[in-house]
């Protein structure tokens, strides 16, 4: 690469936790060659998305070295050990998917494959008997431990809860005082170079120009950059995720914090609950064609926990993808991007993977196509991985009381996710590629939460002696119960490290 085509200014278009995200990462990653300029405007609200995260987050905070216990006292934030399923099997039924592993591999075979036995040779358990988080989940209990003192087995695997507003504006101090210039005003038009397409300048509303060499679409679900202009193309998947409304509404907190996230299945959809220092998030995703928003909105009102804090708040989206997330000198990161919904709370991981991956395949002015493409298939591969595992919450339901539930369960399903559940009623295999993003404890606890079990185990799980099996599950199930009772509660765990400040 010469010196004349190196990338020297981005441009990104859309503050918000996408934004400041990207900001945050380029300026730590780059800012001492690249000059980094993100335009936004306090007149464009934001959705504000994302207040649950999955585990890869505390990657993202260490590389930009954040002071954990900090960064939670000014996100207002709580820790999460893995999500709760209510009624998404049959109506009364509770599960949850817990982060981290489920017991420990024998060998190289993976260890539900001797619980499994174990059930078939008569043996009670469940397979969250063998989970610490979800011991520690449902004991209100955390403490940053990597593994259970003395034991091979693992500790206590976690991400956060946190008001995304405030994360967007601790990136923004963060991303600023290490140079990222910061220019209000609202994008009117885009212009592209009549040789190659690619996005020359930006117009304001004030009439100002600003140039780049590179650009990231951060501006919502309009797509300024990657659609109005680079005209790039949606892929609806509407069809396997009817959902298309969320309403969210915060309510007064309530003690103790829970460290995790609830979902709980309703007549057409579902509904959240984040357990946040000063208040409680909720929110009610459902589809348009089977309730309205006003009896959407009754129903949310109704199962809050809480006093409301605010009126509620309405959105409208349709799941998919765009059809390129790099189009000539342009990535597009969060909303623009695409929507699937907070089952899962995947949308600021998206975000993250995405800047993650800019950085991994960091290109030079020309922005070569092998480079693009390979973007591409990464993101698009991500993307679809993901789509199929919400998909299958919804498939396995199992839940015929109202329309809605019928016809998921009988909706013609990717041919991707019917090959992984068909592997996994035969014999509970779960083959897991190291580009997707959930792992083979993910697909397991959903697909046994919602009541799939396997006719079968691995052949080889019967070269370990019957007694040899059943001590080593008694073993586990005694040393996280053990190291259980040593842990303190959540809201104590907080009071000394995090807690969010009088006034805040």
């Amino acid at each position: 690469m010469t010196q004349e085509n190196r990338i020297r200014k981005i441009i990104i278009v859309g503050g918000g936790t996408a934004g400041w995200m990207a900001a945050a990462m380029l300026v730590k990653t780059a800012g001492r060659s690249i000059e980094i300029t993100l335009v936004e405007s306090d007149n464009i609200g934001t959705i504000g998305v994302g207040e649950a995260t999955i585990p890869p987050i505390q990657l993202f905070n260490d590389h930009l070295g954040l002071d954990e216990d900090d960064f939670l006292r000014e996100t207002k934030g709580t820790f999460k050990l893995g999500i709760e399923f209510n009624d998404w099997g049959r109506q009364g039924d509770r599960y949850m998917h817990a982060f981290g592993r489920i017991g420990r591999d024998l060998g190289a075979i993976p260890f539900h494959h001797y619980w499994l036995r174990s059930l078939q040779e008569g043996r009670k358990s469940s397979l969250w008997d063998y989970s610490f988080n979800h011991k520690a989940a449902y004991a209100n209990r955390f403490d940053r431990v990597t593994e259970i003192k003395d034991t091979p087995l693992d500790g206590l695997t976690y991400a956060f809860h946190f008001d995304a507003t405030l994360y967007a504006r601790y990136l923004r101090k963060f991303s600023e005082k290490l140079g990222v210039n910061r220019i209000e005003g609202k994008v009117v038009d885009v212009a592209l170079r009549s040789e190659d397409g690619f996005i020359d300048h930006l117009t304001l509303e004030n009439g100002t120009e600003i140039s780049g060499d590179f650009f990231l679409d951060c501006s919502g679900f309009r797509g300024l950059l990657i659609e109005d202009a680079l005209k790039t193309g949606y892929e609806d998947w509407s069809h396997w995720l009817p959902c298309d409304r969320a309403i969210a509404v915060p309510c007064e907190s309530t003690k103790p914090l829970q460290p995790y996230t609830r979902s709980t299945a309703l007549t057409a959809g579902w509904q959240w609950r984040i357990p946040l220092q000063h208040r409680t998030g909720n929110g009610h995703v459902y589809c348009s064609q089977h309730i309205s928003d006003d009896e959407a909105a009754a129903m949310l009102l109704g199962n809050l926990d809480g006093v409301p804090l605010a009126d509620p708040k309405f959105l409208r989206f349709n799941a998919g993808r765009r059809k390129k997330f790099w189009n000539k000198n342009c990535i597009v990161l969060g909303l623009a991007s695409g929507f699937m919904e907070p089952l899962e709370s995947t949308s600021i991981h998206l975000f993250q993977a995405g800047i993650t991956r800019l950085i991994k395949i960091f290109p030079d002015k020309k922005c070569s196509q092998a480079d693009i493409d390979e973007y591409n298939r990464q993101a698009i591969y991500e993307f679809e991985g993901i789509r199929d595992f919400i998909i299958l919450h919804y498939h396995l339901a199992g839940r015929t009381d109202t329309a809605f539930w019928r016809d998921c369960g009988h909706m013609d399903i990717p041919e991707t996710l019917k090959q992984k559940i068909a592997l996994f009623r035969s014999n509970g295999r779960i083959f897991w590629d190291t580009m997707e993003l959930f792992a083979e404890s993910s697909w397991l606890q959903v697909m046994v939460g919602q009541g799939v079990m396997p006719e079968g185990y691995h052949a080889l799980a019967h070269q370990v002696d019957r007694d040899q099996v059943m001590e080593y599950l008694a073993n586990i199930r005694q040393i996280q119960d053990k190291a259980l009772s040593a842990l303190p509660l959540q809201d104590d765990f907080i009071a000394g490290h995090c807690r969010v400040t009088a006034g805040q």
